[in-house]
């Protein structure tokens, strides 16, 4: 965190986020999760998805060529990476909407998605931004929409343990510790999440990054 800023930027710092996209893929496996996370969200046409912190645009670009029939938003609180977004999907040439905000903003149309994402998001946010942002998430799902989530979760064994710590050096102890301690599938339940599944454990370089998905439900 800086003093100008109330979030941590993409790659920890504002004057690293040049190379963010460059160092997400070297030390993250970023195209095997982003691939398993795609399938796992499987975009339809007629489908109105969130990405919730979306970065410089990667996943949406992905979700919008995988279903050109879906409406597809990225929302991130962070107006330097929102402009490369929305150069990055220009260049792809997909027409896909951003606006700013936090997670805690995702209900800016309530009960109006079919399906909210999120990658590498909560493990930089405070315990009660995490909540907020569940709370929202789920507040603008329909009934029986799907939430799905591809961050740093449990760390199980000693090496991933280890390997995460660069993580938190970086994003900090207080936010990124409850990640580490598998905190995320509680924080969904609170929120009102059903049939909460950790999909899939990817181990990478940094700490094991677990995908995620849950469900408002239907009633």
């Amino acid at each position: 965190m800086t003093d100008k800023l109330d979030f941590t930027p993409a790659a920890g710092r504002p004057e690293w986020t040049p190379f963010y996209d460059l160092a997400i893929a070297l030390v993250t496996r970023e195209g095997r999760w982003r691939r398993a996370l795609l399938r796992q969200v499987a975009p339809e046409a007629g489908d109105r998805i969130l990405d919730v912190g979306c970065g410089t645009g990667t996943f949406v670009v992905m979700l919008k060529r995988a279903a050109a029939g879906a409406s597809v938003v990225g929302l991130d609180p962070d107006a330097d990476v929102l402009a490369r977004a929305r150069a990055k999907a220009a260049k792809a040439g997909v027409d896909v909407q951003f606006r700013k905000g936090f997670a805690r903003d995702a209900d800016f149309e309530e009960a109006a998605l079919t399906k909210v994402v999120s990658s590498l998001v909560f493990h930089q946010v405070p315990m009660d931004e995490k909540r907020k942002g569940f709370a929202a998430m789920y507040r603008a799902l329909r009934p029986g929409g799907a939430l799905h989530v591809a961050d740093y979760g449990l760390q199980r064994t000693p090496l991933m343990r280890a390997a995460f710590r660069q993580v938190q050096r970086l994003d900090g102890f207080d936010n990124t510790e409850p990640n580490a301690r598998g905190v995320l599938p509680e924080l969904m339940a609170d929120a009102g999440f059903v049939a909460i599944e950790e999909a899939r454990v990817i181990k990478t370089p940094t700490g094991s990054i677990s995908l995620y998905r849950a469900v408002r439900p239907a009633k």
